[in-house]
């Protein structure tokens, strides 16, 4: 039977956990209101949709619904990148958890599964194990500099025109018409050591090298 006490217990629970893991592991990585907000508000909302459905079956499948839901709108009008896209379905996903609180599942076993969420955002987020790179696709102009034996001069040239720390590039579609190749860099996340310069531009999907000095 839902009690207030149970329904108050699993929304702090719940709301604690949301916190921790869009404000400690989220948003130090990328601080957009935007998503924080949808995060929070989704994470809220459906925790008491769950908790109001008293039967497990219900709730179970009402959960299955919102993510089938979700996965087939994606946000079309905006649509989410992946690791955003993530970050919901978690967000959508441990409320619907923490709501069976009021259906007899026990604290320690709720507690146990919400740290193993949190641990694994965690690590992941920190890069244990794993060596990221951010990449950005560019046009280039120096089209002599792409051979495989002008690799060294490429990749110095790169790195000087864009004041990234580049440490490898792939060669995509060339133009010998209007000498330029599209060109894929690859260099560490800023946080690995390095500062990014506030003055360049580099945040476009497509950033064009053409007529820099």
């Amino acid at each position: 039977m839902l009690t207030s006490t149970n329904l108050f217990a699993g929304f702090a629970l719940n709301v604690v956990v949301a916190l921790i893991i869009v404000r400690g592991i989220y948003f130090p990585s990328k601080p957009d209101k935007n998503y924080v907000v949808t995060f929070m508000a989704f994470n809220t909302l459906i925790f008491f949709v769950m908790s109001l459905l008293t039967s497990i079956e219900v709730s179970i499948g009402a959960g299955f619904g919102l993510f089938a839901i979700f996965s087939i709108l994606r946000y079309r009008t905006d649509p989410m990148p992946p690791r955003e896209m993530t970050y919901l379905f978690i967000l959508i996903g441990l409320p619907i958890i923490n709501a069976t609180l009021n259906n007899g599942v026990a604290w320690p076993v709720l507690l146990l599964i919400n740290l193993a969420v949190i641990a694994v955002l965690y690590g992941l987020e920190q890069g244990w194990g794993f060596t990221y790179e951010e990449s950005q696709r560019i046009t280039y102009d120096r089209i002599e500099l792409i051979r495989e034996d002008a690799r060294d001069l490429l990749l110095a040239d790169l790195r000087e025109r864009t004041g990234l720390p580049i440490t490898r590039v792939e060669i995509g579609r060339l133009d010998f018409l209007k000498d330029s190749a599209e060109i894929k860099l690859f260099y560490p996340p800023a946080k690995d050591g390095w500062e990014r310069d506030p003055s360049l531009q580099i945040e476009s999907a497509n950033m064009s090298l053409n007529g820099w000095s």
